[in-house]
C-alpha cells in the first residue's frame, strides 16, 4: 500500500473459490510525527521515549532517549503515550512545544513535525483462529520477520543510522525481562532473547561461530588449514572488541536505569 503512493491499484481477492480483480485508489492519511519511539508495557503505560529516529526532527533538535514527556503544547501527558501521539498528530502549529523530564530535570524543545504519509484499503483483517497449525505457521513467519529485522537494524548501526548508545546489554536486558507482566509474556521474552543470541552467533564476526564458518569457508577454499598463530590472532582481536563493545553498552545500561 505505501509503494503505491496515492496511485490506483490492482486488488485480487478470493471468497468461495472465486478470484475478482478490484482496481481502486487508496486512501491517503496524513499524520504528524517528530521521530520519536515511546514505551508500551502490558498495564504499566510509559511517555517515556525510548529511542529517537535517525535524522527525524526530533534528533535534530537534541532530544534524546531516556527523557519521559510531560507536555505537549503545553498540555498534560505524563504516562500517557497515546494522548502524546494524539497530541503531536492534532497539533495545528508550525512547531511543536515539546517538555520533558529527566531525573528531576526538565527541558523545553521547539520541534517543527514531519507529516507521514499512509495510504490504506479501508478494511479490517479477520484474526486467524487459534488452532496449533495456524500457531506454527504464524510462529515460524513471526520467526523469520524478527531475525530479518535484527539483520536491518546490524546494518542501520554500521551505516550509523542507529547510534550504539542504543543497543542494549545484559543490565538492560536484566531490566526489560524484570517487567515482564506474567509467565507468556516472560516466555515471549527469552524467546526473543534467543533468537536474537542464535542471529548475532551466526554473524561472519570472530569469535562468534559465524566467524568461524568463515574461517572453515576460507580452509576449503584453499585445500588447506589455516596458520594455527593467524587464526589466534584473528579470535583474540574479535574478543577484544566484543569485550569492548560489552564494556560500552553496559555502562549505557547503568547511565538509563540509574
Amino acid at each position: 500500500m505505501q509503494k503505491s503512493n496515492g496511485n490506483e491499484i490492482l486488488v485480487t481477492i478470493k471468497r468461495n473459490d472465486e478470484i475478482k480483480e478490484i482496481k481502486l485508489i487508496p486512501t491517503k492519511e496524513e499524520t504528524k510525527t517528530i521521530g520519536i519511539y515511546l514505551g508500551v508495557e502490558g498495564e504499566n503505560l510509559s511517555s517515556e521515549i525510548k529511542s529517537i529516529y535517525p535524522e527525524s526532527p526530533a534528533e535534530k533538535v537534541g532530544l534524546e532517549a531516556g527523557y519521559k514527556i510531560t507536555k505537549i503544547d503545553g498540555i498534560e501527558c505524563t504516562d500517557d503515550p497515546y494522548k502524546v501521539i494524539e497530541l503531536i498528530s492534532e497539533s495545528t502549529n508550525q512547531k511543536i512545544t515539546v517538555e520533558v523530564e529527566k531525573q528531576g530535570t526538565i527541558k523545553t524543545f521547539e520541534i517543527e513535525p514531519q507529516i507521514k504519509e499512509t495510504y490504506k484499503l479501508g478494511v479490517i483483517f479477520k484474526i486467524a483462529e487459534n488452532t496449533f497449525a495456524n500457531n506454527i505457521y504464524y510462529g515460524f513467519w513471526d520467526t523469520v520477520d524478527f531475525s530479518a529485522s535484527i539483520i536491518d537494524n546490524l546494518k542501520m548501526l554500521f551505516k550509523g543510522k542507529v547510534k550504539a548508545d542504543q543497543l542494549m546489554g545484559p543490565v538492560g536486558i536484566s531490566e526489560v525481562v524484570s517487567k515482564t507482566d506474567g509467565i507468556v509474556e516472560f516466555v515471549y521474552m527469552l524467546a526473543l532473547i534467543s533468537l536474537s543470541l542464535g542471529v548475532t552467533n551466526l554473524l561472519p564476526f570472530p569469535p562468534l561461530d559465524g566467524g568461524k564458518i568463515v574461517i572453515l569457508l576460507i580452509e576449503a577454499i584453499r585445500k588447506k588449514p589455516m596458520k594455527e598463530n593467524i587464526e589466534i590472532g584473528i579470535q583474540m582481536a574479535g574478543f577484544c572488541l566484543l569485550i569492548g563493545l560489552s564494556i560500552y553498552v553496559t555502562y549505557n545500561d547503568i547511565l538509563r536505569i540509574f
